[in-house]
């Protein structure tokens, strides 16, 4: 029958329960459900998981491919940040205000940040930015 996924779950069906009782990051949990249930034969179409997750079935035939080429720890591997727009100030400026800011005569407001960082290092970040990262990180 047609739509039936073809794959062979090598964990048995008790390890992974135990997997999924252990696992605590949410895309984990759902990775290893899709497996337990393929293992258990509760489901057998891409589709049936896909509804019974609230994914899209695409998404779900990207983590079977995923097992297939590397097995459980490929599946499992973490997502790794693959780009992005690099931080405006750098992490080891930050550390250096991290420093300044512990210090007792630190700084007296943001805007008083602002400009140390344009002047010792020759970085113009907004307003907003420097409130961002200093009040919230």
């Amino acid at each position: 029958m047609s739509g039936r996924v073809k794959i062979e779950i090598s964990e048995s069906a008790e390890f992974l329960k135990i997997l999924l009782k252990k696992a605590k990051d949410p895309q984990e949990k759902e990775r290893i459900q899709t497996l337990y249930w393929l293992k258990t034969k509760t489901v057998t179409t891409v589709k049936q998981i896909a509804i019974m997750l609230g994914r899209n079935r695409v998404t779900v035939q990207k983590w079977l491919r995923k097992y297939r080429t590397g097995g459980l720890d490929h599946l499992l591997e973490p997502k790794t940040n693959l780009g992005g727009r690099p931080r405006s100030i750098p992490g080891s400026i930050i550390e250096k205000l991290k420093e300044e800011l512990e210090k007792p005569e630190g700084f007296h407001s943001y805007g008083e940040i602002q400009q140390w960082l344009a002047t010792c290092f020759d970085i113009n970040v907004p307003y907003r930015t420097v409130h961002g990262l200093v009040r919230y990180k």
